[in-house]
């Protein structure tokens, strides 16, 4: 099967019923805040879920529909595309339903009308078409290697897809790098495959910020929602630990994320933080049609130069959006109300079927 074509979901979306849709997404991630927002703004909910996992989404009260699956990637079967489409459902993606549906799945057999630019989903997969949109943004990166022998100072050492920092490790030798990877490898984090798509870049000194942005097609404008930091392990356990007991424990840090929390930036960044928002729209637009469609991040350092350096992104609404489910600082200023990244999605939806240009946001 080829390319799931644009055309063909323009056709599907024609024949809903624009008073009866259904916001739908995977029970996982973002799920809780997609869900309550779409619900907000009037819309019926759906998740498709593995049995036991649909906990949340019951005890919440957040989902009306629940499409069960024996595993997560079934949500590409045929029959439950069927049962999507027969509720008019337009799907959120978020990093688990790429992560688990498989992205070639979603690019080439996933024919149910999804909310933003499906096509931009390879390009966060893929360091390298990631590194060429942000540096065509001309924004400030770290420094990539093109190889693990080059390493001659701190580096950190990443790998593809949507995976919660699992594997991520720091190393400033070629022999250390031979180490850790044989480790991460013994401990099922990482495969041969992955060890030949190392993404190596210098590693930057500075604090975290994951800047939540969203760029409205009907409006022309990029907001900035909310940022967050994370909670990774193990290194935050780690700098619990006396700096002498530390180098006795002798642990290897990891940096998979396992929760997140709000934080605001210094005001005087802000410029920076929109300017690298819009430079990042217009990259995306240049380079992947229709481009940056509806929810990003940012993940970023600032140094003691106060220069935000950006490391990676996301091309979809990013986990962190659950620091703000009641909404941020940010999104109150712009919005004086409550509003989640999931309502802002909605709230984007329902604006864009009350000016019938819902083929414009959908893919």
């Amino acid at each position: 099967m080829g390319k799931v074509n644009k055309s063909e979901i323009d056709e599907i979306l024609k024949n809903y019923d624009k008073k009866d849709i259904t916001i739908a997404t995977l029970g996982s991630h973002t799920a809780l805040h997609i869900l309550r927002g779409a619900k907000q703004e009037g819309f019926k909910t759906a998740v498709v879920c593995e049995e036991g996992k649909d906990v949340p989404y019951k005890r919440f009260g957040v989902a009306d529909e629940f499409i069960y699956v024996d595993e997560y990637k079934d949500i590409v079967r045929e029959d439950i595309q069927e049962q999507l489409r027969a509720m008019n459902a337009i799907v959120v993606p978020h990093g688990s339903f790429v992560a688990y549906a498989g992205l070639s799945n979603v690019e080439d057999k996933f024919v149910v009308p999804m909310f933003g630019n499906r096509d931009i989903l390879r390009w966060e997969a893929e360091r390298d078409l990631e590194r060429d949109m942000i540096m065509n943004a001309g924004i400030r990166m770290p420094r990539k290697y093109d190889g693990p022998e080059d390493i001659d100072k701190t580096v950190m050492v990443k790998f593809p897809g949507a995976r919660g920092g699992q594997g991520y490790f720091i190393c400033s030798s070629f022999e250390e790098f031979q180490e850790k990877i044989e480790e991460m490898k013994s401990r099922d984090w990482i495969t041969d495959d992955d060890v030949a798509d190392a993404h190596i870049e210098e590693y930057v000194v500075g604090t975290n910020f994951c800047i939540h942005y969203f760029y409205s097609v009907l409006n022309d404008e990029v907001e900035v929602l909310g940022m967050d930091s994370r909670y990774e392990t193990n290194i935050d356990g780690i700098v619990r630990i006396p700096a002498a007991d530390q180098l006795e424990a002798n642990i290897s840090p990891s940096y998979v994320v396992s929760g997140n929390h709000p934080v605001v930036i210094r005001e005087s960044l802000l410029p920076q933080v929109f300017k690298n928002g819009d430079n990042l729209v217009a990259s995306a637009k240049e380079l992947v049609k229709p481009g940056m469609n509806g929810p990003f991040c940012l993940q970023c350092l600032v140094n003691d130069d106060r220069e935000i350096v950006i490391f990676e992104m996301s091309a979809r609404i990013d986990g962190g959006t659950n620091s703000f489910m009641n909404g941020s600082p940010y999104s109150y200023i712009q919005f004086g109300e409550e509003m989640s990244m999931g309502r802002r999605i909605s709230r984007e939806i329902k604006n864009a079927i009350a000016e019938d240009k819902l083929e414009d946001i959908i893919t």
